[in-house]
């Protein structure tokens, strides 16, 4: 039994769509259904909740604004000092967005900070948790880069694989499937270079072979045709599909496990029929790929980090 068997993208332009890579929790409104992936690279977290000109709910003592630092206002929840940056807009609902830089709350212009405030504490546990999160990530990132070198680790179909040089290697890099290691054919005295190039030229041809299986099984789930179907590298898609038919996938998705790769294939081929991200969208994708929902949050919730850098 090979491995991939056992290891079972908004835009203006409405020729093609795409399917971005997200590297963080996407915007989540109890005022709107969720829809397709949000933009950016490296996005802030954020949500926004419903507010009303009225309120039946006061701030406690406990929960006061006190002075913060310039440009920000501060609310203590439970004894913990939580400082906020406050931008005022003509949305209708109160937002929250987390970064490296802290939460900014974005509410409209009518609504009084006491009930932005209420609406803080409501939510103090997610903003806690986001932030928590943020931090790891901006640890992470401090950590040293990923060594090339014989014994390095990369991700592979939701499994990790390990590099082992191996100058007896004929055919170049060979994959064992029963150990998960990845003989390259090079000398110990090879560089860095010489060591990802080598396993990226590997890495792509096996994302060609498996992309094309895959697609050739949800296009005929769907019932539709693409004209053709190419690898990308793309910083910010993990796939896109044109009115045409041409389909495009980031490699990079040979990283992650089977159900995110066919989840990809599966939004890029439900365009053929639907070219838009409306229900009707997402009802196709459902058809052919039922756990959707849970694959796409995982796949918006993966740590670049951890990705090795080619």
């Amino acid at each position: 039994m090979s491995l991939t068997r056992h290891l079972r993208k908004h835009m203006n332009d409405p020729s093609q769509l795409s399917l971005l890579l997200d590297t963080c929790t996407p915007d989540v409104a109890k005022t709107a259904p969720d829809t397709a992936p949000q933009t950016n690279i490296a996005p802030a977290i954020d949500f926004a909740v419903e507010s009303t000109p009225d309120t039946k709910h006061h701030l406690s003592e406990a929960h006061r604004t006190v002075s913060p630092k310039p440009g920000t206002r501060r609310i203590m929840l439970d004894q913990t000092a939580l400082d906020y940056q406050l931008l005022r807009s003509k949305r209708h609902t109160i937002g929250f967005a987390v970064s490296e830089e802290g939460l900014r709350v974005t509410a409209p212009r009518w609504v009084p900070v006491s009930e932005i405030e209420l609406a803080i504490i409501e939510k103090q546990n997610w903003i806690f948790n986001k932030m928590n999160e943020q931090r790891e990530r901006s640890v992470r990132r401090l950590q040293p880069p990923m060594r090339w070198q014989d014994g390095a680790t990369i991700p592979y179909l939701g499994t990790t694989i390990t590099i082992t040089l191996d100058e007896s290697v004929q055919a170049g890099v060979r994959f064992d499937e029963a150990s998960l290691v990845l003989y390259v054919s090079l000398p110990a005295s090879a560089s860095e270079q010489q060591l990802k190039d080598r396993v990226l030229g590997w890495l792509q041809g096996e994302a060609k072979k498996l992309f094309a299986e895959r697609l050739a099984i949800y296009a005929e789930k769907l019932q539709v045709s693409f004209q053709s179907f190419a690898l990308s590298s793309a910083a910010t898609q993990w796939g896109s599909c044109t009115a045409e038919g041409r389909i495009r996938l980031n490699w990079r998705l040979m990283h992650f496990a089977l159900p995110n790769i066919d989840y990809v294939i599966a939004h890029e081929l439900a365009h053929l029929r639907e070219m838009n991200h409306g229900p009707e969208f997402w009802a196709t994708v459902q058809s052919v790929f039922p756990e959707f929902a849970a694959v796409r949050k995982a796949l918006r919730n993966h740590e670049p980090e951890k990705l090795p850098v080619f």
